[in-house]
């Protein structure tokens, strides 16, 4: 897979966090979302582990989040399988994203020491 195409992965997962925590009010955590996406832009290690580990709370807070939604739903009667099917799904989806990381495109593309590619004319 193209390292343009991994790094949406993690792009989207931390634009939907940004949009979660926009809802909740949490502006500080919005901003550190969109900044934690101009990381993706600094080819150092150090950056994709600050990705990753962004990214792996990031799952743990949709996990979070889903449980107290199910909970007061279950405590209201209300339905909650179909929430649980789209909190679950991404939540899973951040969790891939924090694992492109782990793909050897995406580790290349962050080592400092690794040679640039020459862009290929056509």
């Amino acid at each position: 897979m193209r390292i343009a195409a991994m790094m949406t992965l993690p792009a989207l997962a931390l634009l939907l966090l940004a949009a979660h925590f926009f809802r909740a009010g949490l502006l500080p955590l919005v901003g550190l979302s969109f900044g934690m996406i101009a990381l993706l832009f600094v080819r150092r290690p150090w950056a994709a582990t600050a990705l990753q580990v962004a990214l792996c709370l990031g799952t743990v807070e949709w996990l979070r989040t889903t449980w107290l939604i199910a909970a007061r739903r279950v405590a209201e009667g209300q339905p909650y399988a179909r929430m649980l099917l789209i909190l679950g799904s991404v939540a899973a989806f951040t969790l891939l994203a924090a694992l492109a990381f782990r793909q050897e495109g995406m580790r290349h593309a962050f080592d400092a020491s690794a040679p640039r590619p020459v862009p290929r004319r056509r």
